[in-house]
This record gives C-alpha cells, sequence and structure tokens, in this order.
C-alpha cells in the first residue's frame, strides 16, 4: 500500500500553550521562534500544525462555520450578473447607493476569503486553503476555464504562505512534475500580490526571454483581465500590454477635467505597482527592487547561462540590508546535469531547510520543495482533488466524470517498464515525471563508465518503504570522552556517518596485541576505503570532502557478505577531526583501511596513535618493493595509471555482482545513494571531483587484496628441447623413457 509523506500533522506545541493562546488570540502571523513553527494564520489562532519538508507550518483554528457545496466538494460561486457587467470601480461609482449597499457584504466577504484563507467541507473533511490558493481557484482564469482543486496544491500554497509568513526566507525552490500548474499559479499569484500592493515591482524570468515574454502575456495578463472589478486596480497603459503591466493612475484621468472645466477634482489614487519580463541572463533585475520575482523553468536554464549566478545577483533585489522585503517563486523540472541541470540541483540542496546558517537561513536563502508526480498527474486525481495512488477497486471518477480505473503508480510503472531498453529515455521520463528527488536529477548515460542500469535499479529500490529503515545517520564517540579505550556509535539525525550495519558487541572494539603493536582484530571480515584531505580550511571555504567506506566480505562470522555498511562524506572544521572520525571508525569495526598516501596526514596520524597496522599497505607491491615512506605509513598512490584502472575495475566488478536486480530478482544491498549517484557521473579523467567513489573503490580493492598481489619471481626450470616419443601399442600411449 501506498503511505504519503508529502506532509504529517505534528503537535510541537503543549495543549495548555495553545489553548492559553489561542484564547488571547496571541498568535502572530509569522515565523515564531519559542515554538519553531511558521504561523500562516491571520486570525491569532491557531490549529493543526503541518511539518511539510521539514517545515512545521501552523494553519488556522477551524471555524464553528465552514462551507459546505451541494456536491461535498469544492464549487466555484458563480460570479453574480449584476457585477459582472461592471467593468472598472469608475463604472461602479456611477450606480445607485441601494444597489451598492445590496453587495458591500458579497465584496467584503471575497476580500476576507482573499486575505484569511477559506474553509470548505471536502467529502466531509473540513479543508483550509490558504487566501491565494482561494483567488487561484475561483478569480484566476487559466487555459482551460478555471482550476480545478487538488490536495496537492492545497499543500503547495500552505508551503508558499509559509515561506511569505517566515522572515528568514527568499522564498521557494520547488522540483515539479512536468505539466503540474505551476506557472499558472505562479502567475495567480502574481497578479494576486501586485493588486494589493503599492510602490512594487514584480518580475517574471525563465529559461529563455521568449518564454518568460509568452508567461506574461498568455498568462499574467489575462488573469489581471479577468478579475472582477473590486479586485481590479487603476491601470495605465494598454488593457493587454507586451512588456508592462502597470497599476497606477493614467495622466489622462488626473488632467481632462481640469482642461475643460474649473470644477475641483477627485483625486485619484493608484498603485504605483508594476509586472514585467526580462530577458534571461545573470544580471537579470540587477539592482531592481522586487516585491515577487517568479523564476520559471529554472531547472532548465542552459549554459552558458547560470542559474546560480543569476540567483546570486536577484537575491539581493529582494532585500534591503539584512530585512528581506521580497520573495521567490521558483519552479521547474530539471535539466541533464551536463545541460545546466547541475546548476539547479546545487540550488535545490542549497535549500534545505535542516541545514542553516548562524542566520538562520539556508544557504541560498530558499526553501527547498517537493512534490512527487503521483500527487499530480492528469487523469489521476478524483473528484475530490485526492490522487488515485493505487489502482481502485471501486468505481472512482474524475473532476468531469470520467471513469479512473488504473492507479497512478502502477501506470507510471507501466511507463518505466517500457523505456527498460533505453536507458536515455527512461531518465528523461523520471526527470519529466518523478516520484523522488533522485528521480528528478537524473542524468544522461553516454558518458558513465559503470553498468547505470543496475546503478538506477538500486536507487530506485532504496527509494522503496523497504529500505527507509536501513539507513541510520549518527557518530562514534570514546566512551567517557577517554581516547584509545572504546568507542561507541549513536544515531543523530545530524550525524556525519550513515550506517546499514553494526556488529554485534562481542564483535565491537576488538583488537589483536602482537608485542604490544595493534592490530585490527576483525581484519577478516571486511575493511574500509579513504579519500583523504590535509588542509582545514581553504581559500573558497570549500574544498573537496573527506571520504570513508566500510565493505564486508565473505566470512564464516556474524556479518553480511559484500555490504557496504558505512558511508562517510562530510568535511568537519578542522582536518583533525575528520582523522578522529575515521580512527573511532577503525576502532569500533576493528577493520584495517587502504587510504591514498599522496595526502598522507591521515596516516600519519593513525601510526602516530599507534595504529600503523590498521593502516594497509598497497596490494600491488611486496614489502620489500615499497618506497621508505610506504614502508612507514603504508597507503596506495593516486597517480600511477595503472592503480586507477584497477580502481574503476573494482567497481565495475562490485556492480556487475552486488548493485541492482539479480537474476533471482532480489536487489543488492547497497544502500547509500550518494554514492551510487557519484558512480553515475564518475569521469576517470577527473577523478578529483569524486571523492565518495575513490573511497568506496579503495574498500573494494582492500577487501579483494589478493587479486591485485604481485606475481612471485618463480625459478624457472631448464627447458628439454628433445621431443618425446611414445608407444602407441595397445589401448594407450606411453612415453618411452
Amino acid at each position: 500500500m501506498y503511505k504519503q509523506t508529502l506532509y504529517r500533522i505534528i503537535k510541537p506545541i503543549k495543549q495548555t500553550t495553545l489553548s492559553r493562546l489561542n484564547k488571547g488570540k496571541k498568535w502572530k502571523y509569522g515565523y515564531n521562534k519559542e515554538h519553531d513553527v511558521v504561523v500562516i494564520s491571520k486570525t491569532g489562532q491557531i490549529g493543526d500544525v503541518y511539518e511539510i519538508q521539514n517545515l512545521k507550518i501552523a494553519l488556522p483554528k477551524q471555524p464553528k462555520k465552514i462551507q459546505k457545496f451541494s456536491k461535498n466538494k469544492w464549487e466555484v460561486t458563480d460570479y453574480p450578473k449584476e457585477l459582472n457587467k461592471i467593468k472598472t470601480i469608475f463604472d461602479w461609482r456611477n450606480y445607485p447607493e441601494d444597489f451598492k449597499n445590496k453587495w458591500y457584504n458579497y465584496i467584503e466577504g471575497e476580500f476576507n476569503k482573499r486575505d484569511n484563507g477559506f474553509w470548505f467541507y471536502n467529502k466531509n473533511k473540513p479543508t483550509y486553503i490558504t487566501g491565494t490558493n482561494y483567488m487561484y481557484l475561483q478569480w484566476t482564469k487559466i487555459d482551460v476555464g478555471h482550476p480545478d482543486f487538488r490536495e496537492s496544491n492545497r499543500l503547495f500554497f500552505i508551503f508558499w504562505e509559509a515561506c511569505k509568513a517566515d522572515e528568514r526566507s527568499y522564498g521557494m525552490c520547488y522540483v515539479k512534475n512536468r505539466r503540474s500548474g505551476f506557472s499558472f499559479m505562479a502567475s495567480g499569484e502574481t497578479v494576486n500580490m501586485a493588486t494589493i500592493s503599492s510602490d512594487a515591482r514584480f518580475g517574471v524570468l525563465s529559461k529563455s526571454g521568449a518564454d518568460a515574454k509568452k508567461m506574461f502575456t498568455d498568462k499574467v495578463v489575462p488573469i489581471s483581465v479577468n478579475y472582477p472589478f473590486f479586485f481590479k486596480p487603476i491601470q495605465d497603459g494598454m488593457d493587454r500590454p507586451k512588456t508592462e503591466l502597470a497599476y497606477r493612475v493614467p495622466a489622462s484621468k488626473l488632467t481632462r477635467r481640469k482642461m475643460v472645466s474649473n470644477e475641483p477634482t477627485e483625486e485619484l489614487v493608484g498603485l504605483d505597482t508594476t509586472i514585467d519580463w526580462k530577458n534571461t541572463g545573470d544580471n537579470a533585475y540587477d539592482g531592481e527592487k522586487l516585491k515577487l520575482l517568479v523564476h520559471d523553468e529554472s531547472g532548465k536554464w542552459e549554459r552558458p547561462e547560470n542559474i546560480l549566478n543569476n540567483w546570486r545577483v536577484t537575491k539581493t533585489c529582494l532585500r534591503l540590508g539584512s530585512r528581506i522585503i521580497g520573495k521567490c517563486m521558483m519552479g521547474s523540472t530539471c535539466n541533464a546535469l551536463d545541460k545546466g541541470g547541475d546548476n539547479f540541483k546545487k540550488l535545490y540542496n542549497n535549500s534545505d531547510i535542516t541545514k542553516r546558517n548562524k542566520n538562520g537561513q539556508t544557504n541560498s536563502g530558499l526553501y527547498s520543495f517537493f512534490i512527487p508526480m503521483e500527487w499530480n498527474y492528469e487523469g489521476f486525481i478524483d473528484e475530490y482533488g485526492i490522487p488515485v495512488f493505487e489502482t481502485p477497486q471501486e468505481e472512482v471518477y474524475g473532476p468531469y466524470g470520467d471513469l479512473i480505473d488504473l492507479g497512478v503508480i502502477e501506470h507510471w510503472q507501466n511507463e518505466a517498464d517500457g523505456l527498460k531498453n533505453d536507458q536515455d529515455g527512461l531518465n528523461e521520463f523520471y526527470r519529466q515525471f518523478p516520484r523522488t528527488e533522485e528521480h528528478a536529477f537524473r542524468d544522461e548515460t553516454k558518458n558513465s563508465i559503470f553498468n547505470l542500469v543496475k546503478i538506477y535499479e538500486q536507487i530506485d529500490y532504496n527509494d522503496g518503504v523497504e529500505t527507509t529503515s536501513a539507513v541510520t545517520k549518527g557518530n562514534f564517540q570514546w566512551v567517557n570522552g577517554v581516547k584509545d579505550t572504546s568507542v561507541i556509535f549513536y544515531p543523530d539525525q545530524n550525524g556525519r556517518f550513515n550506517v546499514s550495519w553494526i556488529p554485534p558487541s562481542h564483535m565491537q572494539n576488538k583488537i589483536l596485541l602482537k608485542n604490544n603493536i595493534k592490530y585490527p582484530g576483525n581484519e577478516h571480515i571486511g575493511a574500509f576505503g579513504c579519500d583523504s584531505y590535509d588542509i582545514s580550511g581553504t581559500v573558497d571555504g570549500k574544498g573537496s570532502k573527506g571520504a570513508l567506506h566500510g565493505l564486508t566480505k565473505f566470512s564464516m562470522e556474524e556479518a553480511p557478505t559484500n555490504h557496504f555498511f558505512l558511508e562517510y562524506i562530510a568535511r568537519p572544521s578542522t582536518a583533525e577531526m575528520f582523522f578522529e572520525d575515521v580512527l573511532m571508525a577503525l576502532h569500533f569495526y576493528g577493520m584495517p583501511i587502504l587510504a591514498e598516501n599522496n595526502k598522507p596526514r591521515l596516516l600519519y596520524y593513525l601510526r602516530r596513535r599507534g595504529y600503523r597496522q590498521y593502516s594497509m599497505n598497497r596490494p600491488d607491491k611486496s614489502f620489500n618493493k615499497l618506497s621508505t615512506a610506504e614502508k612507514e605509513i603504508g597507503g596506495i598512490p593516486n597517480s600511477s595509471e595503472d592503480i586507477k584502472q584497477a580502481h574503476a575495475a573494482a567497481i565495475e566488478m562490485y556492480i556487475q555482482d552486488h548493485v541492482g536486480k539479480n537474476e533471482a530478482g532480489e536487489y543488492g544491498s547497497m544502500y547509500f545513494n550518494k554514492t551510487l549517484n557519484e558512480w553515475s557521473r564518475f569521469d576517470i579523467n577527473k577523478r578529483t571531483k569524486f571523492d565518495a567513489t575513490i573511497s568506496s573503490g579503495l574498500a573494494i580493492m582492500a577487501c579483494n587484496r589478493h587479486l591485485y598481489s604481485p606475481n612471485v619471481e618463480k625459478q624457472k626450470a631448464k627447458v628439454n628441447l628433445s621431443f618425446a616419443r611414445y608407444t602407441n601399442t595397445g589401448t594407450r600411449s606411453r612415453i618411452i623413457k
């Protein structure tokens, strides 16, 4: 059974506190630091708290009176015919007062729904939508008329409202599936915000200037044109402009009467707000001050255009000093990584809500948001806006009365199965209709040297329900802080280690002492590979990461076979912290390590601490052939072409035998997707960029070192060049001596 994971209702606030503050209407719209929630309620009261992509969002308290439409689902309320005739506020002024009084409550009610959101019963369930969502459903004209209510869009707008409310956020970076409606939703929000904002500017960018212009002319402008008069500000210029939509008082409105009459004129007040679009480029909107920037198709910027560079520039348009004054609504599917998609992926990863700087902001300032395709796939959403995940056992109908007799997951899988023999086609399908973030950032296969079919099979398997608990994040530490005693592992969501196997207690911290020298006690069970670094800091503050991988081999012990059990890809604040992390892992598992010795500080660190015998010598040379430094600290160089080829061949061998689905239909137990993804992109000519690949390959070589042992020079016997003579009598031939 499919289990939704898009959101969950949590209770981070004590009930007594919640009740007390609700009674006093003390909850303020915005980020509540004390309870670590973003309040999107404007009533002073909150109800359910949603956790969406790690962001805690407090919704308004459910009111006593909730709208119930005739069909127990969302319905567009017909615009009164009497008001439909009124096109502008100037027309409204000409109507008699009794007519106006008749409609004041209706108009006021629409403004209230716009401000505070709207509650209605959906299949008998009280359902809240934000004011922006209400404006989209009730008053936004799209290509098919009015949009349908969708649960996925409801959650999208709740998350977006939280981005607007949170003073720490510059907006959202949304990874979506194709035809999800983002362009219309973003256009609707642009018009919605612009028509209530004064002295503000709104901008539109897309993967090209032509696309931005099309979004402006085909979506933004028609939405504005079709707003009811009471939401439509005074507009200057053409009704359907091509470059700029201006909500301000036209000069003619102010001066005509003055020119023909001496009567005093009513002073008109406009918003002085504009919406426009720009050509794609790094410096688009540079120097501008924006209230909202819509970034459409941001994952499809192709080189030389760079979404990262553009965001660094346009981010400054949304702030005054340290104060954020504008927001960015960014959404897209993703191009292949080598076609510009890698920049969007970096931006998305830098928008992780769980990783904030000391100012409380993500690295990008944006909040990442992903909705799997099964939530928002045309043709598989029922009349209540709920996705039909599984093939239904009873009749289920769509919003237009169409029968849905297949679940979206089964449909998607059928499409994917049909592309199994076309890996590039399959990856494109995944990018267009991703079920996981891994799918969204799938790369093309043409440059890979490894079996991508198997790698991606394993990644997809790892993303399934079966393996969600297979990996534990955490850290190692010395018992009571006393070094070189015993090490323990403790789970920690922010830990640097990913671990999929912990040895039983009698195998932990196993050391063999020979002549008072420490040897790893579980060398027969497995080994580590490591790509180290020597320098703590770098000029740009980044630098390559340290990588450590642990792998088992066949043994008679209580351990899985050929199983990657540990992944570490991190760069602590000092190199010594990294060295100590490595040492504690070696000590805990009692296994040796094969590390590159071109960055020798780690190996000297191990030797200095008395763990020289934990550092394996290079397996391709006998001890007497090692250099002085290699005898001293162990390790293997990375400069030899033979080593490079052997390293790549080791990974290739492991993937073929232990990754993806085997002939028996069983999957491998390599659960570390970060490493798998790096394998898929590995370029043997640019090895320094692939820390995890180097580390994991060395672990494979360490566990199979017998394959790389040098040929022992054997004493050659003298060759007898005389021909042997045979007797062929009887039933067998015999050599004549």
